[in-house]
């Protein structure tokens, strides 16, 4: 037991971590940009019937 104790000994007194936190704070800059296509098709028929009819809408 003594053995196990003593090779422990030193893994446990060994390392020491330091966490600070930052003297500035953290920007995150995200530049998104979005777009959006719309594509539509009409039908012939559908076409012709706007065209002669542009109060429909």
């Amino acid at each position: 037991m003594t053995m196990i104790a003593g090779a422990l000994t030193p893994m446990l007194a060994g390392g020491c971590v330091n966490v600070t936190a930052p003297d500035k704070p953290i920007v995150i800059n995200l530049n998104i940009s979005v777009t959006q296509e719309v594509v539509y098709r009409l039908d012939g028929e559908a076409k012709s019937l706007i065209q002669s009819n542009p109060g429909i809408f």
